[in-house]
């Protein structure tokens, strides 16, 4: 379905999208931070707990065709999808960086408390909704719209216009009933990527973020963040 509205992107910038966490209401105590590398040295530099990483990869033909097989696969075999997931589709164009967010927030409510604010509102009003009826819900929600627009004015770098064609696409990684899943509003539903633990979520979410990385070789434009307890 075609985009009905489009927002200034965010950056991939932990500190426009946590300035965007303390707008939606989320305390200071969880922070999104830059994971400088997949490598275990690197991996356990990232402050602890981890819950949930965030990606940003280059949207190419090779990403593009494994995005079509991956579906069909699916819709083939089929895949067990945790009740308590927490999916959206995203209609609004340019918001992959809120819908990601997101996410990665409402997949862990039980582990952080946020406040009366944006998310917690969007979060009640979605409950029993469908992710179709969710990704409309945030393209009518005027509130979390205008917050979006104030953080995507202020990286480091000049925002894109909201009617750019962006290249790149966030998506998010959680770990729901002990199951890793890629939640990612462009696609036709989660994606379960096998069993994970509290302990393990980190390696086995890099494991899966080096994936992507080894689809597209020649590429460079990945960025990957972490959404965790404040270092």
């Amino acid at each position: 379905m075609a985009s009905q509205s489009r927002w200034v992107p965010l950056e991939s910038n932990p500190e426009v999208l946590n300035k965007f966490l303390t707008g939606l209401g989320v305390p200071e105590s969880t922070r999104v931070s830059d994971v400088l590398g997949l490598d275990e040295g690197l991996l356990a530099m990232v402050p602890k707990p981890v819950y949930a990483l965030l990606l940003l990869y280059p949207l190419t033909d090779k990403s593009e065709q494994f995005k079509a097989e991956q579906e069909s696969a699916i819709e083939d075999g089929g895949q067990d999808i945790s009740s308590d997931l927490f999916y959206m589709k995203q209609y609004v164009g340019n918001a992959c960086g809120a819908v990601a967010l997101i996410h990665a927030l409402a997949n862990n409510a039980q582990r952080i408390a946020w406040s009366d604010g944006p998310l917690k509102t969007f979060l009640e009003k979605t409950a029993s909704m469908s992710p179709e009826e969710r990704g409309h819900a945030l393209e009518e929600d005027d509130t979390l719209a205008a917050m979006h627009e104030s953080c995507a004015s202020g990286g480091q770098t000049a925002a894109p216009n909201r009617d750019d064609k962006l290249d790149t696409h966030f998506i998010a990684f959680v770990n729901v009933d002990n199951t890793l899943y890629e939640l990612d509003g462009r696609k036709k539903f989660p994606i379960n990527h096998g069993g994970t633990s509290d302990e393990t979520f980190l390696i086995d979410g890099a494991n899966i973020l080096r994936s992507f990385m080894e689809r597209d070789t020649k590429e460079s434009r990945f960025a990957v963040l972490a959404l965790t307890a404040a270092e």
